[in-house]
């Protein structure tokens, strides 16, 4: 099992830094770990909301299922996500700063599945890579963005 919890300080208020967070179908607009993002159901988002990502991840394209398993807004969401070889667990937290800000600190979990969990060990440079690129990448487009 490989971990990593990154913190930011974002542009923004905590609700409206909780709206784009939870619009997980938006994740590729700012994470350049992930190439494509969509909704699986209609609705509000809600525990159960479910979303297809395909993630980067050591050069390949990894499609993963992620599922809300906890939505509090404006203040912490956690989801989980499935793919063939590994499973994740993202746990985002958001409170105000200053004027207008936002600290957003998103731990990640990844846990091989199969053959996969013999690399667990090894995963954790690269997912603190990853954590960082997400988080400089939101940090970016909050900037980039009138509210």
């Amino acid at each position: 099992m490989a971990r990593t919890t990154q913190t930011r300080i974002v542009e923004g208020t905590p609700a409206a830094v909780f709206d784009l967070l939870a619009a997980f179908e938006r994740t590729a607009e700012w994470d350049p770990g992930v190439s494509s993002a969509e909704r699986l159901d209609p609705g509000p988002v809600a525990v159960g909301t479910r979303f297809r990502v395909v993630a980067r991840f050591l050069g390949q394209s990894v499609p993963m299922t992620y599922q809300v398993v906890r939505h509090q807004p404006p203040h912490a969401l956690e989801l989980e996500g499935e793919a063939s070889a590994s499973r994740a667990h993202d746990v985002i937290v958001l409170r105000p700063v200053g004027d207008g800000a936002t600290e957003v600190t998103w731990s990640l979990t990844l846990r091989g599945r199969g053959p996969m969990r013999l690399a667990d060990p090894f995963l954790g440079p690269v997912l603190r890579r990853l954590g960082r690129a997400a988080l400089d990448g939101l940090q970016a487009h909050c900037t980039g963005r009138s509210e």
